[in-house]
């Protein structure tokens, strides 16, 4: 049976509401896939570590990241692009390291922020283990946070602990809703007096069934001769160990290498067809170019 619809032919100068709802749609994708996905892997060092930091900066910025496809992929998705970015230090909205965040609390040890994130999508013929399965969109997050300064912000030595529990929705489908994240994560950073600033976290993602079953899940239809069915379970998706070095070559220029280790040993649903390893590898380098910036500074 032919399911296909026949569209009427579009007039010279006109569109309909719903091509331009899939162009919108095609450039919010484009912006998380570049904007979320990939600055949140670990390039949150560009955002200036110093004191005086200004409300606001606009700038660009090239990057080059291969990402593993998934926790447990062998195979890894990549990007090479220069794009516009924007930063934004307010009281209460904090726009910055690959993410948005709207504070309802603000004190010199804790924070409570609503927070959004994101992560790159990737086409399942690209991973063998995958192929013929749905392809995996780009995933938006959004949910509380709780952030607790174990030290003081302002040292050169920090020690924080991030809590977020996050909705997670796909991007490339309407929002369609995938699943929900907890990944609590402790954070060590150091910045010298000559413009290096370094960091290292280490922080556990644990997801429930509907987030799992999107990674590892397999149905009847999916199976085949050596991609047996599968029923994924909540539980620990990955632990990760993450690392970012950080160099201030100018007042306006910053040159960021960042890398990420998942491992799934001990994870919920290692048993599942789609581990293919146990570990693997995220990396990336970001030059970051602030074109201007506000006078006023920001308030922390």
């Amino acid at each position: 049976m032919n399911l296909q619809k026949s569209v009427p032919a579009r007039q010279p100068g006109k569109t309909t509401a719903g091509a331009l709802y899939h162009l919108a749609l095609r450039w919010c994708t484009l912006l998380a896939t570049t904007a979320l996905g990939t600055l949140t892997l670990g390039a949150q060092a560009w955002a200036q570590q110093e004191a005086d930091r200004p409300l606001w900066e606009v700038g660009a910025v090239g990057l080059g990241v291969s990402q593993q496809a998934y926790p447990g992929a062998s195979e890894s998705i990549g990007r090479a692009l220069v794009i516009p970015y924007g930063i934004y230090r307010g009281e209460w909205l904090r726009v910055e390291g690959g993410g948005a965040n709207l504070r309802a609390m603000n004190t010199p040890r804790f924070e409570l922020d609503l927070g959004v994130s994101g992560s790159l999508g990737g086409r399942a013929d690209d991973t063998a283990a995958r192929r013929g399965m749905a392809d995996l969109g780009t995933l938006v997050e959004i949910g509380p946070r709780l952030r607790w300064n174990i030290t003081d912000p302002q040292q050169a030595d920090r020690w924080r602990l991030d809590i977020p529990l996050r909705g997670v929705f796909e991007l490339s489908n309407g929002l369609a809703t995938r699943g929900a994240v907890f990944e609590p994560e402790l954070t060590y950073s150091h910045r010298d007096r000559e413009g290096w600033t370094y960091s290292t976290g280490i922080s556990m993602v644990w997801a429930n069934q509907a987030m799992s079953s999107l990674f590892y899940g397999v149905s009847a239809p999916e199976a085949t001769a050596t991609r047996a069915a599968y029923e994924a379970k909540a539980g620990l998706l990955t632990t990760r160990l993450s690392g970012t070095v950080s160099r201030l070559l100018n007042r306006d220029t910053r040159l960021i290498a960042f890398g990420r280790l998942d491992s799934v040993n001990g994870a919920a649903n290692q048993a599942s067809p789609l581990v293919q390893q146990n570990t693997g590898w995220s990396a990336g380098v970001v030059l970051a170019y602030t074109w201007k910036q506000s006078e006023a500074r920001a308030a922390d």
